[in-house]
């Protein structure tokens, strides 16, 4: 059994050492990571799961972004590490951490990825949504956490500019 909670400030180091042990060494050179370059992510997102023994075993993180001109959370990224996987964690992690995100009022979430693993989590492709290249549009997808939060949005993927506004986490 795994423990979620949200991440912390002492959980920084590990979390990116896991997520250096789980990706390509040039991860943060994918477009999305260009939308996070300087941008605080959502905090009271980003969770980590740990053992018993307190050893790391996932963790997922969340980035504010603009899709034209409405705002939308970017998941990513996830990962559980290698020992770890097959277990349902990952799943675990993102029906957690997308159930707060509707809990504290975000209407819509987006991510770059697999469309066949993400469909079970309710993302489908986001035809008129943009991501900077070098992007595969078919890996666009989106979630819709209030009803018909995607409809009508269109444009492209820019980085978060300011702070939240109030009645939006």
């Amino acid at each position: 059994m795994y423990e979620l909670t949200v991440e912390t400030a002492q959980d920084v180091h590990e979390v990116e050492a896991l997520f250096d042990l789980c990706f390509a060494p040039g991860r943060e050179a994918l477009s999305s990571y260009r939308l996070r370059d300087d941008i605080a992510s959502v905090a009271s997102l980003n969770q980590v799961a740990r053992d018993p023994g307190g050893i790391l075993a996932g963790a997922i993180r969340f980035w504010p972004v603009r899709v034209g001109s409405v705002a939308a959370l970017l998941l990513g990224p996830v990962a559980v590490h290698p020992t770890r996987q097959g277990e349902g964690l990952a799943a675990r992690l993102i029906r957690d951490a997308l159930e707060c995100a509707k809990s504290q009022g975000w209407a819509r979430v987006m991510l770059v990825g697999d469309a066949p693993y993400y469909a079970r989590f309710g993302f489908t492709r986001l035809d008129d949504v943009v991501m900077p290249p070098p992007t595969n549009p078919d890996r666009v997808l989106g979630r819709a956490l209030q009803p018909q939060a995607w409809q009508g949005v269109v444009g492209e993927v820019s980085r978060w500019q300011g702070t939240m506004p109030s009645g939006l986490k």
